[in-house]
């Protein structure tokens, strides 16, 4: 039924749906199809968009009831948030591709989807939800909270609170509580550029790690990079090799350091105030600083804020909130980290690489490679920059076994090629 609906959606132009009312006002074809219609303005009508209620809102994530149905949305409305919106096939994209991509994630063919939104040339041209997904409800950003940790040291750049030659500096260098006696062999070799690409080379035991847990009143402030530069294994050049682990703790011990007043205010003010950003959830880690390797919750339409930020390279509605250079660097691929074990990849993706906690791939479609730079969190958040085709897709997702990557590849990059 939804797929007639949508079908006869697609055909019913204004001026044949008025030359179909004179010919057919009284048939009894005419008023079902007259319903079955207006329930598919219904149903892609803003009043409609599924919105978490207070009581819902209280709930943890995993105890949020699914949608009875999913929300398919081809024109999604202007809700005065700061985002431009358009519809697609209009402007931009296949429409009858990505409502057939929708219907299949909404049939749970691609695994369970809370969210799928595109924006193409800075216009939000498609917006979906399924079930746990709500268009006011902030959803867990697990690692992509990385990536939002890597854009605040941007803007303490860009403020002048530290320098692009900076980031070739020692961390421990901005960190002036720390007891340099205690610190295994190699802590200088730890940069913020280290730092900002899973370098650092700190490698702590489980058993060590076990230790903390039983004492996290040693971890408040300074005290967790004390604690980690006090116990890992030496630093070594070998060591400081790609990690996924610990090392955004150091970005976010810098940002505290060396902004005015708290790292916490310092994000509200300087970043999610600027871009309008309010409905969300920054958690405290046990230092008592922002956590800043997961820890986020935002909703997809704040996602795609962040999105436009690192698109328009630092810009934000004409101010520049991080310098050029920076988002550069940052989403650029400083390093390969292999094809073996490709976070939401497939066949038609490759080169995976890292910049300063975003991720990047070409993906292939025809005899064609995109690139994309995303930031990706566990259970399957992601934001995904294909510059060369000004698009951008928002996923999220509670699925680590997605293949989302691969699913842009083969079914989205294509309604999108001109």
């Amino acid at each position: 039924m939804v797929r007639i609906i949508k079908k006869w959606n697609q055909k019913l132009s204004s001026n044949t749906f008025r030359r179909y009312t004179m010919k057919h006002v009284k048939s009894p074809l005419y008023l079902i199809l007259i319903f079955i219609t207006t329930c598919c303005f219904s149903q892609q009508s803003d009043r409609h968009s599924p919105e978490a209620t207070a009581a819902e809102a209280e709930l943890s994530f995993w105890d949020i009831p699914e949608l009875e149905e999913a929300y398919i949305n081809p024109a999604p409305a202007d809700r005065k948030d700061g985002l431009l919106v358009g519809k697609l096939g209009i402007d931009g994209g296949n429409k009858e591709m990505i409502l057939n991509l929708a219907q299949e994630i909404a049939d749970n063919k691609h695994g369970p989807f809370d969210s799928f939104l595109v924006l193409h040339e800075g216009k939000l041209v498609f917006e979906s939800y399924y079930r746990k997904g709500r268009i006011n409800l902030p959803h867990p950003q697990a690692s992509a909270t990385k990536a939002y940790t890597c854009l605040a040291l941007g803007r303490a750049i860009q403020l002048g609170y530290l320098t692009m030659a900076d980031l070739d500096k020692p961390v421990v260098s901005f960190l002036k509580d720390l007891d340099s006696t205690k610190f295994v062999e190699g802590v200088e070799k730890i940069t913020l550029h280290q730092a900002l690409t899973m370098r650092s080379g700190i490698r702590i035991s489980e058993e060590q790690t076990e230790e903390f847990e039983k004492n996290p009143d040693q971890l408040k402030g300074q005290g967790q990079v004390q604690a980690f530069l006090e116990h890992s294994a030496p630093v070594t050049t070998a060591s400081q090799s790609f990690k996924y682990q610990y090392d955004p703790i150091f970005v976010m011990q810098v940002i505290e350091a060396v902004v005015p007043g708290s790292a916490k205010d310092f994000i509200k003010t300087e970043l999610l105030d600027k871009m309008g950003i309010t409905n969300y959830e920054w958690r405290t880690d046990v230092s008592g600083l922002p956590r800043s390797g997961s820890g986020t919750s935002l909703t997809s339409r704040n996602m795609i804020k962040w999105g436009i930020l690192a698109m328009n390279k630092g810009r934000w509605n004409g101010e520049q909130l991080i310098p050029e250079a920076f988002m550069v660097k940052a989403t650029s691929r400083i390093l390969l980290t292999g094809d073996d074990d490709v976070y939401g990849g497939g066949k038609d993706v490759s080169k995976q690489g890292y910049g300063y906690y975003w991720w990047s791939s070409d993906l292939k479609y025809g005899d064609k490679n995109y690139l994309s730079v995303s930031a990706q969190g566990g259970g399957g958040q992601f934001i995904i920059l294909i510059e060369e085709l000004d698009l951008m897709i928002v996923v999220t997702d509670h699925n680590n076994d997605n293949s989302t990557l691969q699913v842009t590849a083969e079914r989205i990059i294509p309604a999108f090629i001109r």
